[in-house]
């Protein structure tokens, strides 16, 4: 009895919701009346003496009940379909007195899979300037709301999970974060469970290479400065050799022993000309 009262479907599939009662081989249809409804307000499908009185609009097209066992059959099976069912049947008696002989819910669970989870991780372009790595896992399209869980290295973690749906009947969207230090070779599994169900994926990350300084070149001011600098140091060097020996002979003297006295002179550089002959003259 517990099992027929909840029955799980996926979209599309088709599904017969039990009724509480089955007529009996030495009746028929035509002694009961039979009131399928959801939410015990919204008729689903409803008969009458052996006739149909009742379908609802949404579920025009993708519903029939067996004569014998009145069971409910949905397909294809829709989101909007989740929820409690309730089977009311009525005998009809000589007197048009109708007699309830059953009124027991029933439970339809609806689950729509998700997309097989896709794990991606933003590697910092840098590793000199941190390790961290954010990984993402997203999942799409099913029903109900999922739960994420998942593992580091096989050690149980927890994600920061977000959920988008349009409304608590609509396909969810799931997005779980983590942030971590990469330090060594993680492998990574995401799961997403729903109604019973589960996908799963898996990614190892490597650990990033060694961390290495790039040679920062100088600047462009700083070599600049430095060309001029070598410049005149190379420019005061050629000037150096070029002028100070003509400097230094000018102040030069050449000693000669006196026969005399044994005192040295200093013999000057010569004279011009003229100053040559006021001498001899004299």
């Amino acid at each position: 009895a517990l099992e027929k009262k909840v029955v799980k479907s996926k979209v599309g599939e088709k599904i017969g919701l039990p009724c509480c009662h089955e007529i009996p081989n030495s009746e028929s249809l035509h002694n009961y009346r039979v009131y399928w409804q959801k939410n015990t307000t919204e008729v689903v499908l409803a008969y009458a003496e052996g006739k149909k009185i009742s379908e609802h609009e949404r579920y025009e097209n993708r519903t029939e009940m067996d004569t014998r066992n009145l069971t409910l059959w949905i397909s294809p099976v829709e989101i909007l379909d989740n929820g409690p069912y309730q089977c009311v049947v009525q005998h009809l008696r000589q007197s048009q007195n109708s007699v309830v002989v059953c009124d027991e819910p029933v439970t339809l669970f609806v689950t729509a899979d998700f997309s097989k989870p896709n794990i991606t991780a933003e590697v910092p372009t840098n590793p000199c300037e941190q390790t961290e790595v954010v990984v993402t896992c997203s999942s799409h399209g099913g029903f109900p709301k999922p739960q994420i869980s998942g593992a580091l290295n096989n050690k149980s973690v927890v994600w920061n999970a977000s959920w988008v749906s349009e409304s608590s009947f609509s396909p969810y969207n799931v997005t779980g974060k983590l942030r971590i230090n990469v330090t060594k070779d993680i492998g990574i599994t995401c799961s997403i469970e729903y109604n019973g169900f589960s996908k799963s994926a898996s990614l190892l990350l490597k650990k990033p290479n060694e961390c290495i300084v790039p040679t920062v070149p100088p600047s462009y001011n700083v070599i600049t400065a430095s060309s001029i600098i070598i410049i005149i140091f190379l420019l005061a060097i050629t000037l150096a050799a070029r002028y100070l020996p003509r400097h230094v002979c000018s102040h030069c003297c050449k000693p000669r022993d006196s026969v005399d006295d044994g005192v040295k002179e200093c013999t000057k550089a010569p004279v011009s000309s003229k100053v040559t002959s006021q001498i001899s003259s004299v």
